[in-house]
């Protein structure tokens, strides 16, 4: 592995996908925040189906300006601090510097690239089941394939050799000629779950034992997959029963969006919901399941901000 990775975002996902290839012996160097004197003093702890890893010393730092130049940065923030994005990566990126956004959503990457021109970027998706449990502590649950996608002209190289080292690293990764495609399939599971968790309380077995919630989550996958197909992006309906049989198999869990509810953490409602909408509309094609479940999404929000 020779490529200079940095990190961005070391939560359940961040956290869980830069250990794994800071054990695999990559050079990749962790910005933290909160967890910073934590992983300095104790390291970082991944705890996983894949099997247990505690990572000591690692290459931890408080702020971008102490960090290296990297060859590739993986910005494994929420997409609610994207804001921040580009004060954080000026001082770690060079002219053929790789930014990475494994987040979720749609149009992430035009936002940085209008922020940033000239800046190599592609997405990633990640399918996986993990959460932070505490300072320094990963538990990954089930899943973890990604799948990466260009979004700039430039980079595509740099990109299969991340795949590389992800494979290398334990982590099954594909490469994937249509990262909008690859967006809106993620979109398939991600709008129904995410925001059903947290509307109804519910954790994905509870969901997938309700028969109402069920055909609920079915109702606003197809809803999603015919906004891909207005938008030009080929999906199936079989792509929708596909992603219902994988949630029936997969480990119970709570989406990221129920977690960060339940923190009292701001939800990605714009990048996985008025981002879709918005899209689909400009298409001719009008997402009402996703755009009710949008506007629920915000009171619930806007809600709880209040008794704050």
């Amino acid at each position: 592995m020779k490529l200079k990775y940095g990190l961005i975002g070391a939560g359940g996902l961040g956290g869980y996908y830069g250990g794994k290839l800071a054990q695999a012996g990559a050079d990749i160097h962790f910005l933290l925040r909160s967890d910073y004197q934590q992983v300095v003093n104790n390291g970082l702890r991944v705890d996983s189906v894949k099997g247990d890893f505690h990572l000591h010393p690692v290459s931890a730092y408080a702020s971008a300006e102490d960090m290296p130049v990297c060859d590739v940065v993986l910005v494994c923030l929420k997409t609610t601090s994207n804001h921040l994005l580009p004060e954080l990566l000026k001082p770690i990126v060079h002219d053929q510097t790789l930014v990475l956004l494994i987040q979720n959503g749609l149009g992430i990457e035009d936002e940085l690239a209008q922020e940033m021109p000239g800046l190599n970027v592609a997405g990633g998706l990640a399918f996986i089941c993990s959460q932070k449990v505490g300072p320094g502590h990963i538990q990954h649950l089930d899943l973890g394939r990604l799948i990466l996608g260009m979004h700039s002209s430039k980079g595509e190289d740099v990109l299969k050799q991340v795949c590389q080292d992800f494979e290398q690293a334990g982590v099954p990764t594909t490469f994937s000629e249509d990262l909008v495609l690859s967006r809106w399939q993620k979109l398939v599971w991600n709008v129904p779950f995410n925001g059903l968790a947290v509307v109804l309380d519910a954790s994905t077995n509870q969901m997938m034992g309700n028969a109402d919630a069920k055909e609920l989550a079915q109702e606003l996958m197809l809803e999603v997959v015919h906004a891909a197909n207005h938008c030009g992006c080929s999906l199936e309906e079989e792509f929708a029963a596909k992603m219902i049989a994988t949630t029936m198999n997969m480990t119970p869990y709570a989406p990221s969006m129920k977690q960060d509810f339940d923190y009292q953490r701001p939800m990605e409602i714009e990048a996985i919901y008025a981002q879709p909408v918005k899209t689909a509309r400009a298409a001719g094609f009008e997402m009402k399941k996703t755009a009710m479940l949008e506007r629920q999404l915000r009171f619930m929000e806007a809600r709880q901000q209040a008794k704050k």
